[in-house]
């Protein structure tokens, strides 16, 4: 899933990026509520000059993508909760899951997003809120199951289970000011694949499969 920051302007029309700093403490999962839109309509959404609603968002996800559209160290008006400073507005991140397309690959998309969201800030599903935790709106509305909340709680589970599993994250590897091929990081570790890193340094790589022994030779 790519990944990308596309902030809406200072300044935008009812006043959808407040600019109030925030430190967050949890973050918020909502529904889009449209069933025909994609991260990319939902971002575009909030600057439509027809659009006169007093909402927004910091991030949203479809089945190919994530779009960051504040920066997260501001609020957004999106828990319908008012401005006081303990609100969900001014303390939470508003993460909107699309409803159109492939649902089932947008919701194992948000599962990571909102797993590496939680790992970088040292946070566990308790950090996790519903719409619905801040101002009784039944959103996110199709984990909302009849009052049962089913599709909440499985994706809490899922979350949690992506969390023990453990997270790697893609690292941009440079050799020489050229990009080679991605590395990883695993628990604080950068991983460079060894014969793309070896080559562009000019040095020979062989592999020994029998005594799973790498070798560079310059």
């Amino acid at each position: 899933m790519n990944y990308r920051k596309d902030h809406i302007p200072k300044g935008t029309a009812y006043n959808r990026r407040p600019g109030h700093s925030m430190t967050p403490t949890t973050i918020t999962i909502h529904n889009t509520g449209n069933p025909s839109s994609t991260a990319a309509g939902e971002r575009n959404w909030l600057t439509n000059p027809t659009n006169n609603r007093q909402a927004s968002y910091h991030i949203v996800v479809d089945e190919r993508e994530a779009i960051e559209c504040l920066p997260l160290n501001e609020s957004a008006w999106h828990a319908g909760d008012g401005s006081g400073v303990k609100s969900g507005n001014r303390t939470s991140i508003g993460v909107e899951i699309c409803e159109s397309g492939n649902y089932v690959k947008t919701l194992d998309n948000a599962v990571k997003l909102v797993a590496s969201m939680l790992k970088e800030r040292g946070w566990g599903v308790d950090r996790l809120r519903r719409h619905y935790d801040w101002s009784g709106k039944i959103c996110p509305r199709l984990m909302y199951d009849g009052g049962k909340w089913t599709g909440w709680n499985e994706f809490k589970s899922r979350v949690a289970a992506e969390l023990e599993a453990g997270i790697v994250d893609k690292a941009k590897v440079y050799v020489n000011d050229r990009k080679i091929e991605d590395g990883f990081i695993l628990e604080g570790r950068v991983y460079v694949p060894l014969r793309a890193a070896g080559e562009a340094l000019g040095a020979k790589v062989s592999w020994d499969n029998k005594t799973k022994t790498a070798v560079l030779t310059k």
